[in-house]
């Protein structure tokens, strides 16, 4: 007797009269994984508290001066000297060494930064100068002390030049007069020695300054901008939350016409956005400046600067067409489709009407995120406080203890103050010798890894709990007498109970992966100097081979968590049940699940157009109706990134909760079909009006026929099979 060969795709599911959906008599899962992951959260508290025993964030917020101490600290003989000045700040190569404090010159706290030239030797001669002078210098100044000894003593600057604070830091005041670089609107300065230097001398200890102040006035009226219009953000906000609502609660009772009229206003939406382009477009023509190119124009801090330029309108105009386009092939390709994807997102919007909890259920996950995130933040300031202060010698002539490590103590006494007597010993940066600060790095590693940990734990949590819960959906017989009193309460504690290792299994895997992805980032970084192509293109593809692992490992544990809901086996077994299942309803996976993401992915389109389309008209004063109520702004596109961004992410969490009922129900759905044939002995829990539709529309559809025979195929098979036993 010949041996039957085993189908491809493992054995399709046999009818069980005992099972009635997710299982309730179930054991715990993956343990060795919840023991690994419990270790792993205690010790992520331990190094939490020892970076808040170690780590000090005034390192952070406050600048510190050669002897260690911060600047303008409340409650300390510093609180109103809160910037840090620099007795020479040609010594600076740039002011990235001035923030991480390793500018190897004398650096003092101040109240005010200088705002005129001077030099010593003039201001000593003046009375009321050298008062002025002698706020930039050292304690124990004296008028009686000559000029050649203060500055051997290292007790005051040669000179002082017109200063700015940035991040609390005195900055030469640079700017341009006539294409020559100035400083105090003077081209050249005397550098306290009786040589004049040019004003761009400067320019090496505050490389790039200018640029960066400009960056931060940038950020400053960002933040003014905010502070006029965070309530508006919040209005435009709940609407956007009161619309997806409307939007959800309008599905369960209109889903066939809401989808539609989803389509058709999504396709109206983006025309009117090209619409728009084209105007503004055609309104630039003939203007000055307006045909300027992009490249020409350059980096702008003032993003304004580019809505005048017509090639931005162009650009905008390519890509919505392109967008539009896009969408209306696809609908065109997938028109017989959608009907039956309208017939999938009935039953979930049923299935949600039963489990309405599970629609406030993205506020929970948002909070443990939330909790997650912040955890992470403070643990990684604190970290990275928590080095010691580090001196050094600095010097100006040749000296053997060069940069050595130094004891400001008592280093006025010391040998190498004796051997090196015009050295000083200056706080150069934060660092240790000590075991823990040698192993800051992996502590910082292992702050990040149990980060993604942790945040895929949460979002992996919310899945298993939705999908036990619309399971329990699908397999009632009667709705909702044989389902759970509260089915996401329910779900959510077996997903606790027995699961917690099945859930860690699975992030872990997908933690792996993201930590792999942000270390090819760093070395991606690292490595933009680099000349070598075969290396660029080597990290260029290990980053995109990661990239898509990343996505179908999610995709993985994502249905693995479906089978864990429903049957409560363990991370590995679900995974290979779910591949298995998918392969063998492939042409399914493509004709439904993923139209029907599709679609959805229509329906946050749509709600963040609509959105974003009212933020552009209100903040932006383009209707005469709202001119006196819109705030007055710097930037009308910081409230309106605020709103479209906000808005995606509210619509997501409301449309999550559809998108995994889906997914629950499309699983259920095809084991349904495997499990039962229909008959009054096996009757399909499916309704009856999404199996009159997926039935009719198989004879219109070659590909769900062909689905439909591999069924009817399974079926024979299973009652062959019954018929020999």
């Amino acid at each position: 007797m010949e041996l039957e060969e085993k189908p491809k795709y493992g054995e399709p599911r046999k009818y069980d009269a005992n099972f009635k959906g997710p299982i309730q008599n179930r054991g715990c899962t993956d343990i060795v994984c919840c023991i690994l992951f419990a270790i792993a959260i205690l010790c992520y508290i331990a190094v939490g508290i020892l970076a808040w025993s170690q780590g000090d964030p005034r390192k952070v917020i406050y600048p510190t001066d050669s002897r260690g101490q911060f600047c303008g600290q409340a409650g300390t003989p510093l609180a109103n000297k809160p910037n840090l000045f620099y007795f020479n700040i040609m010594k600076c190569a740039s002011p990235m060494v001035l923030l991480e404090f390793q500018c190897p010159t004398t650096q003092m706290c101040v109240e005010k930064c200088p705002e005129k030239f001077m030099t010593l030797v003039k201001a000593y001669s003046n009375h009321n100068d050298f008062a002025y002078y002698k706020t930039f210098c050292k304690e124990g100044v004296t008028n009686t002390m000559g000029i050649p000894q203060i500055l051997s003593l290292g007790l005051c600057p040669a000179m002082l030049t017109p200063s700015r604070p940035f991040t609390r830091r005195c900055f030469p005041a640079l700017g341009l007069k006539e294409g020559v670089i100035t400083v105090g609107n003077n081209t050249r300065f005397d550098d306290g020695s009786g040589n004049m230097r040019d004003a761009k001398d400067l320019m090496d200890g505050v490389k790039n300054a200018t640029v960066v102040i400009e960056a931060r006035q940038v950020v400053m009226k960002i933040f003014e901008d905010y502070t006029q219009s965070w309530y508006w953000i919040l209005i435009g906000l709940v609407i956007a939350m009161v619309t997806s609502l409307l939007f959800i609660i309008l599905l369960r009772f209109l889903a066939g016409i809401m989808v539609w009229v989803m389509i058709v206003m999504v396709i109206l939406v983006i025309g009117y956005g090209i619409f728009h382009c084209y105007m503004e477009y055609a309104a630039l023509k003939g203007q000055a400046g307006a045909n300027v190119t992009l490249q020409d124009l350059g980096f702008q801090t003032d993003f304004a600067v580019y809505l005048q330029i017509r090639q931005t309108w162009l650009a905008f105009m390519i890509i919505l067409a392109i967008v539009d386009v896009i969408i209306i092939l696809l609908l065109i390709f997938l028109r017989k489709r959608i009907l039956i994807a309208i017939a999938l997102i009935k039953e979930a919007s049923r299935a949600v009407a039963h489990v309405m909890s599970s629609l406030f259920y993205p506020l929970f996950t948002f909070v443990l995120l939330a909790m997650v995130i912040a955890y992470w933040a403070v643990t990684a300031v604190f970290l990275s406080t928590s080095n010691e202060p580090i001196y050094k010698v600095f010097n100006e002539t040749a000296c053997d203890h060069s940069r050595k490590t130094c004891d400001p103590a008592n280093y006025s006494t010391s040998v190498e103050k004796a051997q090196c007597p015009d050295s000083e010993c200056l706080f150069a940066f934060y660092g240790g010798e000590t075991p823990y600060h040698k192993y800051l790095v992996g502590l910082q590693f292992y702050n990040v890894f149990l980060f993604f940990w942790c945040a895929n734990f949460v979002t992996a949590l919310g899945q298993m709990t939705l999908a036990g819960a619309f399971a329990s959906y699908y397999w009632a017989v009667v709705k909702p007498d044989d389902m759970p009193a509260f089915p996401v309460f329910s779900s959510l504690g077996r997903s606790l109970r027995y699961h917690t290792g099945t859930l860690a299994f699975g992030s872990l895997i997908l933690s792996i992966v993201q930590i792999i992805r942000v270390l090819l980032e760093y070395l991606d970084h690292k490595l933009k100097g680099a000349q070598n192509k075969f290396t660029k293109f080597l990290l260029c593809c290990m980053k995109c081979c990661f990239w898509c692992l990343e996505k179908c490992i999610k995709f993985l544990n994502r249905n693995a968590y479906i089978m864990v809901a429903i049957y409560g086996k363990s991370f590995c077994t679900s995974a290979r049940d779910a591949f298995l299942l998918l392969m063998r309803n492939m042409i399914r996976v493509a004709v439904l699940d993923k139209v029907t993401d599709f679609l959805l992915f229509l329906g946050k389109l749509l709600i963040v157009g609509l959105v974003g389309i009212f933020a552009f008209f209100f903040f932006s004063g383009r209707v005469k109706a709202f001119e006196n109520t819109a705030p007055h702004l710097h930037y009308y596109w910081v409230p309106i990134l605020t709103v479209v961004v906000g808005s995606y992410l509210i619509a997501h969490g409301f449309f999550s909760v559809y998108a995994m009922c889906v997914d629950t129900l499309f699983l259920c759905f095809c084991e349904d079909l495997e499990r039962n044939d229909g008959s009054a002995a096996k009757p399909y829990y499916m309704s009856s009006t999404l199996r009159e539709i997926l039935w009719k529309k198989a004879a219109e559809d070659p590909s769900l026929s062909s689905a439909r025979q591999q069924d009817d195929g399974h079926l024979k098979q299973q009652a062959r099979e019954e018929e020999a036993a």
